[in-house]
Formats: structure tokens, sequence, C-alpha cells
């Protein structure tokens, strides 16, 4: 394959789609696409059992009903973005891509319009969510097609929190660092990564910039204003809070290792979707505490603190892209309208709340009430702001996700740099991306 850097990447330029009433005012069933092979490429789900579902039951099931082969292929989440640059700039490859957060931004002229599969489902669902136009809207264009809002809340230990006199979870950064700073006293510190990864991320450092009052940029969308004391400050107290109460390896953490971690019970507590907590269920023998007992027992979770300026949450976006240069394009939209009029619910169900619908009529579904401890992702959806906020997002937006400038921001300091150094430096990237000039 291409190599793919990050400068290549740069310059590269929903349950019912159509609405049962529909297909029965006609008389007849949709007319999809015949004897076409569609590629459909995804991330390696962090809930394996819905990549199963999939693989196993309804895919052949789609294969069936459409009358089309379906090479199904899963990657590493971190993969994507390089796979759909390479492709876009060769031509070639395939035809459905999953991508996050507001990557379908930076390629909006390379993708099909999904807009005639996105207003069947808005309408039959109750609406999308803002996050998801946020991240999916381009003009009066869907360039993607929302699939699921994974949820990033704090996984904690309760016991360990709880034997430290903490037994509510800290609602501020201040009382979050000195339970850290106990915790970590203990041989029980905190997890998180700042590296260059799509989800834990950004949706860390994200929110927590916005706590303290920091943007990219202001409210006229013209200037960029982080050099302030707000953002220093938040980055004076990221330096002490990372040392004092933080595991200082997890720097370069991806997406799983805080995961290991946690189930390793080297850590007592880290922002991630609910897929820990999902595998010490299915695992339940597997996973004991020091005490003997199913640690899926002491798993709780929590949203971020707030800070000086307010709370805020990221959570990770999932949609789908067709690429204009597939050859596939009919195949490639058949297959989203059925995945999400006849396989979305038992895929949805199979993720146990770790991925949230884009649309609000889910809320109400009654996998909610099946488990408490997964009640708080019920309406991540809902809650969640897009990068770029206060603005909606758009492609510089996701040009400054792409080069993890406001995660490096954190990092730099971690790492010695001064906080104002570093918020320096960032400004002057975002300043590059946003107005042309350092």
């Amino acid at each position: 394959m291409t190599k793919v850097t990050r400068r290549t990447i740069l310059k590269s330029g929903t349950a019912f789609a159509g609405g049962m009433a529909g297909i029965l005012a006609t008389g007849r069933a949709p007319a999809f696409a015949q004897g076409t092979t569609v590629h459909w490429i995804r991330w390696n789900d962090f809930v394996p059992a819905s990549d199963q579902l999939l693989r196993k039951e309804l895919l052949p099931e789609a294969e069936k009903a459409l009358g089309i082969k379906i090479n199904f292929e899963t990657v590493n989440g971190n993969d994507l973005q390089p796979r759909i640059t390479s492709a876009i700039q060769s031509g070639s490859g395939p035809d459905i891509f999953m991508l996050f957060n507001n990557h379908p931004q930076i390629y909006s002229e390379s993708l099909v319009d999904l807009t005639d599969i996105t207003d069947g489902v808005g309408k039959a669902q109750g609406g999308y969510y803002d996050l998801c136009k946020s991240n999916s809207v381009e003009g009066q264009k869907w360039i993607s097609a929302p699939w699921a809002v994974v949820g990033a809340l704090i996984a904690y230990r309760k016991s360990w929190f709880d034997e430290i006199g903490v037994t509510t979870f800290p609602d501020t950064w201040e009382k979050y660092r000195e339970a850290g700073k106990k915790l970590k006293a203990k041989g029980r510190p905190i997890g998180q990564t700042l590296g260059h990864t799509f989800g834990d991320a950004p949706t860390f450092s994200y929110p927590y910039m916005w706590s303290w009052g920091g943007t990219e940029i202001e409210k006229d969308g013209k200037s960029v204003n982080m050099n302030k004391k707000e953002v220093i400050e938040s980055v004076k107290f990221m330096t002490a809070f990372w040392k004092e109460a933080h595991d200082e390896g997890g720097l370069a953490w991806d997406d799983t290792n805080n995961n290991r971690a946690f189930l390793s019970q080297t850590i007592s507590a880290t922002l991630n979707g609910a897929s820990i907590y999902i595998e010490s269920l299915r695992n339940a023998d597997r996973y004991i505490t020091e005490k003997g007992t199913p640690l899926k027992n002491d798993i709780q979770h929590a949203t971020l603190p707030r800070g000086p300026a307010g709370q805020f949450a990221m959570h990770t976006y999932f949609s789908h892209v067709i690429p204009s240069y597939s050859k596939n394009q009919k195949g490639a939209k058949d297959l989203l309208r059925w995945v999400h009029s006849t396989a979305y619910e038992k895929w949805f169900v199979s993720q146990k709340g770790f991925a949230t619908p884009p649309t609000a009529s889910w809320e109400s579904h009654k996998m909610w009430g099946e488990d408490p401890v997964m009640t708080p992702f019920k309406i991540a959806g809902k809650l969640g702001q897009a990068p770029g906020y206060p603005l909606s997002s758009g492609k510089k937006a996701a040009e400054v996700l792409t080069k993890y400038i406001i995660t490096d921001m954190y990092a730099k300091a971690v790492q010695g740099a001064s906080a104002e150094d570093a918020v320096k430096w960032a400004e002057s990237e975002v300043k590059k991306i946003y107005i042309g000039g350092a």
C-alpha cells in the first residue's frame, strides 16, 4: 500500500431509511443492485461479538436479500484514515468506509452525497443528534451516514475510591487530582493516553480544555485566541495532575492499552467507552479482584469532572462514507439501507450499550433498563460536543483533530515544555489552519 504520511492525509481533498409505509405504498420490495460485490471496511470492534454477528449472521442475510456479494474487512481503528487517504489518491479501494469523528470533512469533495439515506433515518427515528450533524453535514449535504456514538465516560474501581474516602466520584478536576494522588500512592494510578490515537486521547483533551474556558476558535469563526490565561492554567494543572496522579507511561498509549491496564488491575480509573465493563461481563470468571470477587461488580461509570468554565464531553462518533471513485455506489447504498432497516437493532443490542444509536428514538429502547451500570451511556449522543466547538465542525476542525494539536499541547507540557511554550506552539499551529499564518 502507498505510504501515507500526515501531510498526504491533509492534502487529500440509522435504522430505517425509507420507511415501511413507502414500501407498502409501492406494493413491492425495494429494488437492489444485482451481481455486485461491495467492499465494506470497518474497525475491529471493541465488542468482538458484534463483528461476529455481522460476519456469521447479518451479512449472509444481506447477501441473500440484496443479491450481492460483500467483502467485509476489519482493521485497527487508527488504520482507517490512512486507508481512505490512499484509496482516494489512487482512485480505487473499498466501497464503504467507516470513519471517526469529523474525518469525513477532510474528504468531502471525494464522497458520495448520502442525503437520500439519512433523510429517511432521521425522519423515522426522531431526528439526528446535533453531534452527528456537526460531523457529517457539509452545507446542505450529508457526506457520511451516521452509525453510532461511543460514549466516553470514566470507568473506575468503586472499592478503591471508597478505600481512600471518596465514596462519590469527584465532580471537579481538583477533587479528581486529590483522589488520584492518594490512589497513585497506593500503586493504583489513573490511566490516560495523550498519544496519537483516535478515541481516548481527543475525547479527554478536548473536553478538558473546554472546561477551563479554552477553544481552538472563537465564536466569530475568525479569531484564534488560545494563548490566554485560561488555557495556560489548564496546561499547568495538567502537568501537575499527570505527575501526581497518572501512570506516566500512558503518554503514548493507544485505545487498547488502557483497557488492558484496567482489566489487569494496574490502574484505578480511565476515560473509555463501555468496552472494559462489557469485557468484564463477558469473561466474569477470568477477571477477579484482589478480594476474590468478580471485577464486573466493582466497575462504575462517571462523567468527566467540571472545570472553571463548566462540564463538557466529546464522544467518539462513527459514520460511513462512500468514496466517489466507487463503481458500486448503488450496491453500497443498498447495503447501508439494508443494514439500517433490517439489521441495526440486532447489532445495537449486541453492543450492550457500548455504541449508542445516532437518533433520539433509541433512548427508549428496552435494553437500557437491563443494566444500571450502563445507563449513563444512554444519552451520550445528546450531550457531547464536536471538535471545533463552539462552532459546527468542518474541514479546519478536522485538520486540527487529525494533527492532534490539542492533545499534543498537553503532551508537550507533560514531557517538560513550559505551559506558556506549549500553548504558544498550539496557537501557532491552529492559526496556520484557520487563518493561514503563524
